[in-house]
């Protein structure tokens, strides 16, 4: 299992960028792989995009703003989206006594990738905290 960080799917959502073609063409690659994302992205996205949504007070900035909400949602009705369950929570635990000096955020992303098993493998350009993690197999798709 494939489980992309938001930034590896905030890349396939939005960018035409050298980085998105790489990471794309790379998924194709990966033939009998499945990918998804987790629910700590979709908090993360859903902020974001409600937090710019808020923010648009012309009548013309709120049309366009809840356009791309719509698409926000859309995208997710898409995808396969990993729980923060009862085992990710056993994993978060341990993590967060470890101490390991990562965001709260990607330390719940890293506990549901562990609870998938050795073969899951983090698709993220935060190689920096995330290879703080024992056990964990995290790579950048877009490199």
């Amino acid at each position: 299992m494939l489980v992309l960080d938001t930034d590896h799917l905030s890349f396939l959502q939005n960018d035409l960028s050298k980085e998105a073609a790489r990471l794309t063409h790379r998924l194709d690659q990966a033939v009998g792989e499945r990918y998804a994302t987790t629910i700590i992205t979709y908090e993360e996205q859903s902020r974001g995009w409600l937090a710019h949504l808020v923010k648009g007070k012309k009548p013309n900035q709120m049309v366009s703003r809840y356009a791309k909400l719509s698409k926000h949602v859309e995208d997710y009705r898409k995808l396969f989206v990993l729980p923060f369950d009862d085992f990710a929570l056993l994993e978060f635990a341990k993590l967060t006594k470890a101490g390991l000096g990562i965001g709260t955020q990607d330390m719940k992303i890293a506990a549901i990738a562990l609870s998938l098993g050795p073969t899951a493998v983090l698709l993220s350009r935060n190689l920096k905290d995330f290879t703080k993690v024992s056990g964990l197999r995290v790579e950048d798709w877009t490199a």
